[in-house]
């Protein structure tokens, strides 16, 4: 705990002149013949144009741009065009934030890392009315769940902008269904859940399991029942599976929660399911499923020494090891409990990171892709444990990773 770094509440960014951003606008965008004529206009930092402003813009870190935007209006106007998503891509260039959000009840707040700086920050969410449980990342986005219902009701929010909005209710009531996720493009998403329980029938039938699908569109802003499934998969999915999803490939996967793990999938195009063996199945003491390069990933832990393993699925369906954590990083991260049983390990994975944690103030393993050499390294974070120098206690987390949105969302405000 000695070696934390203290947490900090965000504030309002630090106010910037807009001279050094600008000539970086001018020597990057236009030809040097440009660039003199504009050096010798009186009128050329009130007058930059929009589309050079927001090409630079489109390559600046969260905070660098939250700062910016705070220069002049001309610059906060820029940067909160909805032509601002569509440069998103640029930015993911800098590693995610990892976004950590109480499993209890342990305050209305999220707890954000920084991985510009290694800062934490106090993010309050004050603005979103009920009790939520984080479910998965969307884009900026968090897709949550309300706590202060069995039956699945699914919101968004940008703890950034703090914009929040519910989703239209399923067709059917559900509780305790798999949710999946899959990202289309920059301003379209969709939503899948399957399985679940059922509610009570009104003329004296118990509760069943759910065997259907249902998908939301984002653009439609609907439910659409698609099809139905396998009882089996039902009851698996609602038992044995965490809302934790993968899309690979045309393929929305969850792994079972259980000893001996397995995986499930839905092909999108198909519309059928699908089951897979996972190596060492009745040997790991957790597992997970990410995407790496394009590619089905497990991550797991074994009894023997602490050992973490990742597994790539090939075209043939079998799985290939092809790294291992380093021994040093999974030490620290067991904390000397010796074995991965013997704590809650959780994984959260997003294009080009990957992330192992256990609670609040442990440490996490992130493995992430460097964009300038162009490989995967392994890093160690600390855990968050002060705030404003007093000690902070230490809970239980779901932990996302996102590259933070700051322009205002026009799905949020509808």
């Amino acid at each position: 705990m000695l070696n934390q770094k203290p947490i900090k509440v965000l504030s309002p960014p630090i106010i910037v002149q807009p001279q050094s951003l600008a000539l970086c606008a001018i020597y990057i965008i236009l030809p040097w013949s440009k660039c003199l004529w504009y050096l010798i206009s009186k009128a050329m930092w009130s007058n930059l144009p929009f589309d050079p402003l927001a090409n630079i813009f489109s390559y600046l870190s969260p905070d660098s741009l939250a700062r910016a935007k705070s220069a002049c209006k001309s610059w906060y106007a820029c940067a909160n065009t909805s032509g601002s998503w569509a440069t998103l891509p640029r930015r993911m260039n800098h590693p995610p934030w990892f976004i950590a959000l109480p499993t209890r009840n342990h305050g209305h707040f999220i707890y954000a890392h920084n991985p510009a700086d290694d800062s934490w920050h106090l993010l309050p969410l004050d603005f979103i009315p009920n009790p939520v449980r984080p479910i998965a990342s969307i884009g900026g986005l968090i897709l949550l769940r309300e706590a202060t219902t069995t039956s699945l009701q699914l919101a968004i929010c940008n703890p950034f902008t703090r914009q929040f909005r519910q989703l239209p209710k399923l067709n059917v009531t559900r509780t305790n269904p798999a949710v999946g996720i899959i990202e289309l493009n920059s301003a379209n998403f969709e939503v899948y859940v399957a399985g679940g329980m059922s509610e009570a029938s009104s003329i004296g039938g118990g509760s069943s399991y759910e065997p259907s699908l249902e998908v939301y569109n984002s653009v439609h802003d609907h439910w659409k029942t698609i099809r139905s499934m396998p009882m089996e998969f039902a009851v698996r999915l609602t038992v044995w599976t965490p809302n934790e999803s993968v899309y690979c490939n045309g393929v929305l996967y969850w792994i079972t929660s259980a000893r001996a793990y397995t995986v499930m999938g839905f092909d999108i195009v198909n519309k059928n399911w699908r089951e897979s063996s996972v190596p060492m199945a009745d040997r790991l003491e957790f597992a997970a499923l990410v995407q790496r390069n394009g590619k089905l990933s497990l991550v797991g832990g074994t009894s023997e020494a602490g050992e973490a393993c990742i597994w790539e699925l090939t075209e043939n369906n079998n799985w290939r090891m092809n790294e291992r954590v380093p021994e040093e990083l999974g030490a620290r991260l067991l904390g000397g409990k010796g074995r991965w049983g013997s704590i809650n390990t959780r994984c959260v994975c997003i294009a080009g990171a990957m992330c192992l944690y256990r609670d609040l103030g442990s440490g996490m393993v992130v493995w992430r892709e460097c964009a300038k050499k162009g490989e995967w390294e392994w890093h160690w974070i600390e855990g968050c444990g002060t705030i404003k120098g007093m000690k902070l206690q230490n809970f239980p987390i779901k932990g996302l990773l996102l590259h933070p949105y700051l322009a205002s969302s026009s799905f949020l405000n509808e």
